[in-house]
């Protein structure tokens, strides 16, 4: 099979797409000549065996109650086992389409309104939604600026649990915006600290498999059974091979109780039925998709290398977060001196780029934009073509 071209332009335009048909209403921006840059999703099409394998499962032509096969768990477990040395079980398995309404069920099962969920800022905004809309607190354990990458402040975590006693935190992992992988170390550290004083770990693991070359994933269920009691893992083949839409998720469970506790929220909202055709993407993707998803690991870590030399040469008031994993650019634009308002406006109405603004990730964002890197050359491009305009 002849190599992806991850360079080629594809018309989004009229397809019901966020980012390219949407830009007013989730932006709230009435520009049309706007480059979007701004949501995590990628601008290439998907596998040739995911198109064909729906192809296929669409010509049958009969779309009645569906549920997961034996092939959909093992085509999961083989890629988790090959890719990340990761040894699931079955029995393991819970499914939801997305990892966003399985996060916010699970808030609402793990947690009281009124009690405080910890989340590392500056964090991803749907974490925010659903702990603020579900009546609980954000309690904030800011995450630390260093040359090497976002680290966690422990010594600040250890007193906002000792204080607060939360009985959740939220993980990100890979992290969403700044691109840190947590190791062995930390997450040994961090789940320590939550099992003395309570709190369950829900790691958001949606980004496990957009790692750089050299870089390593670590779950919390690599950690061992010594904290599968304190510990649920979210995945998803989605942001692997570019699948958002069909929706759907596993949340990994080992301890039987959280598990029970939990099939048995999904069954009280009626989600025990699951997307023949979501089913159909992610099984084919996991099985067949090992070819294209190393060209396309390539292809990101490209763009990541092509944009830092670019944001080095060519503008000196940006800096760009060092990363582990994502295809997300998270950009630091504070030497400019503009508050967040002004700085949208200069990338609206000179740079021509609607972004993902940094204030949108709590207080720890603001001065920040976080750039998709999951696009053709040609679009980075652009980008560095409107940053340019931005130079005092």
């Amino acid at each position: 099979m002849k190599p992806h071209d991850f360079n080629q332009i594809i018309d989004r335009h009229n397809t019901g797409s966020v980012k390219w048909d949407f830009l007013d209403r989730y932006l709230q921006l009435n520009q049309t000549d706007l480059l979007p840059m701004w949501i995590s999703d990628f601008d290439f099409q998907c596998p040739e065996e995911i198109q064909q394998a729906l192809h296929t499962r669409v010509n049958h032509g009969i779309f009645g109650y569906s549920e997961r096969d034996d092939n959909y768990y093992q085509a999961a477990i083989d890629w988790f086992s090959k890719r990340h040395q990761l040894t699931l079980s079955r029995d393991w398995f819970t499914s939801i389409e997305g990892v966003i309404p399985g996060l916010a069920l699970l808030l609402q099962m793990l947690s009281k309104p009124g009690e405080g969920v910890v989340v590392q800022g500056p964090y991803y905004g749907s974490f925010a939604k659903i702990i603020t809309m579900n009546d609980r607190v954000i309690i904030e354990n800011p995450l630390l600026e260093s040359p090497e990458g976002y680290q966690i402040d422990y010594g600040h975590l250890e007193q906002v649990l000792e204080q607060h006693r939360p009985p959740l935190l939220l993980l990100c992992n890979p992290h969403n915006p700044t691109g840190r992988c947590w190791n062995h170390d930390e997450l040994t550290r961090l789940l320590t600290l939550c099992k003395k004083y309570g709190a369950t770990v829900i790691s958001d693991e949606i980004w496990a498999d957009l790692i750089l070359p050299g870089k390593t994933f670590t779950s919390v269920l690599h950690l061992g059974n010594e904290w599968h009691s304190n510990v649920i893992a979210a995945t998803s083949a989605s942001k692997t091979f570019g699948l958002s839409s069909l929706r759907i998720s596993n949340f990994l469970i080992p301890d039987p109780g959280l598990r029970r506790a939990f099939i048995d929220r999904l069954n009280a909202h009626g989600l025990d039925v699951f997307n023949s055709l979501s089913m159909t993407a992610a099984t084919a993707a996991y099985q067949h998709g090992s070819l294209w998803f190393d060209e396309l690991q390539n292809h990101l870590a490209e763009n990541r290398r092509w944009l830092e030399q670019a944001i080095a040469h060519t503008l000196p008031w940006c800096q760009m977060t060092k990363a582990e994993g994502t295809y997300l650019a998270w950009l630091d634009c504070r030497a400019l001196g503009l508050d967040d308002d002004a700085l949208q406006l200069a990338l609206l109405q000179k740079a021509k780029i609607a972004v993902s603004m940094g204030r949108n990730f709590g207080d720890r964002g603001k001065g920040f934009i976080r750039i998709n890197l999951g696009c053709p050359r040609q679009y980075l491009e652009k980008v560095i073509t409107g940053l340019i305009q931005l130079t005092p």
